[in-house]
């Protein structure tokens, strides 16, 4: 296990769970679905499975580095590396890749987001380790694919070609083109033509390959990141870091690697994930009352209300009476309630509060 090592994405805002998640306390740092661990608590134990917590890392905002420090206690401080700006997923694993890469040339990385759902560890652990294992043994670069349930127009989609009959896990299959949120009448085509998966955010691959693809496929990225090798694992890291980001550009992993590249493979899992990115799918992953109301809270009271998601406080008390497909929040004196159909409005909402009311309460 000492070659193998996991880099956590945790830089992110996660305005659509407002107004649990604030700027200053996003929702990769909330216990979500009360289950008395944040998700970025869940995402670290997750990867205890597959390397040891000195070989994780976590990047994340300057202004959230107390908060990976107070809530990942076992990892070492070095380990939190922390960007001066959101600069999106290419830079973020540029910076941690070329970090790991002069400290083990062998390295084998996972790279996922700190805030997504996995249900089924053991399975994840067993699709990773497989990953691994080719990653260690070719130059190429891999991705988590999720067999999907629904046409669903907030994931983008991958396609894949059939397996190559020297891959020994047969769920492992090459890439053939990635697709942005689709439209709902694509992604039904996508669904029934049964090549296709949705796009998981979770990637694995060799520090040596994803370095060697960001020279071929983003020379400038990695000529910004590759003057960092005098300067990582040293005190003038952070210094040279926020000189980096204030040069480079904002972009995907996805748009300056992966659908540029030849050496793509997908493996195809089942592992319970959801990328928790709404409401409405954080409704699915709460158990139910009889009335279908998913409840987070020790003193909720309810009448008549059917198909509610109500997130609130274990001190606050809360009755509700007849209400039907509503979001029912409350979280640092602010309440929202929202029909759970209008919930993309809820953008809206924070736009309006911070023109109306100031930062305060976002």
């Amino acid at each position: 296990m000492k070659n193998q090592y996991c880099i956590i994405m945790a830089g992110g805002v996660g305005t659509r769970f407002w107004p649990m998640s604030t700027t200053g306390h996003p929702k990769q740092f909330l216990d979500i679905l009360g289950t008395g661990k944040t998700l970025i608590q869940q995402t670290f134990d997750r990867f205890l499975e597959l390397c040891p917590p000195q070989n994780i890392y976590v990047v994340t905002s300057d202004i959230y580095e107390q908060l990976v420090c107070e809530q990942l206690p076992n990892i070492p401080k070095e380990n939190i590396l922390t960007e001066p700006s959101r600069k999106n997923t290419a830079p973020c694993i540029a910076y941690a890749s070329y970090k790991i890469h002069k400290l083990n040339p062998n390295a084998i990385t996972v790279v996922a987001p700190s805030d997504h759902l996995i249900s089924k560890d053991d399975v994840f652990v067993k699709a990773i380790k497989s990953c691994f294992a080719k990653a260690k043994a070719e130059d190429c670069l891999l991705t988590l694919g999720i067999k999907p349930s629904r046409p669903d127009t907030g994931y983008g989609y991958i396609q894949f070609v059939n397996t190559p009959s020297k891959e020994k896990d047969k769920r492992i299959y090459k890439v053939k083109t990635f697709t942005e949120k689709p439209e709902h009448e694509m992604a039904k085509f996508f669904i029934e033509s049964g090549d296709f998966l949705w796009n998981s955010g979770i990637f694995i691959w060799s520090t040596k390959s994803i370095i060697s693809a960001f020279e071929q496929h983003d020379p400038e990225l990695a000529s910004l990141f590759k003057e960092g090798n005098d300067f990582y694992n040293t005190p003038e890291e952070k210094e040279f870091i926020d000189r980096a980001y204030k040069t480079c550009k904002n972009d995907s992993i996805d748009y300056s690697v992966m659908e540029k590249a030849e050496n793509v493979y997908v493996r195809s899992s089942i592992i319970g994930w959801s990328d928790l990115g709404t409401y409405g799918s954080l409704y699915n992953h709460i158990k139910h009352d009889k009335g279908n109301n998913a409840l987070v809270g020790k003193n909720i009271i309810q009448y008549d209300c059917k198909g509610c998601i109500v997130n609130v406080p274990k001190d606050k008390l809360v009755v509700m009476q007849g209400l039907e497909d509503y979001i029912v929040v409350e979280s640092d004196g602010v309440l929202m309630i929202c029909k759970k159909e209008n919930e993309q409005q809820i953008r809206n909402f924070v736009n309006d509060v911070k023109v109306q009311k100031g930062e305060k309460f976002v």
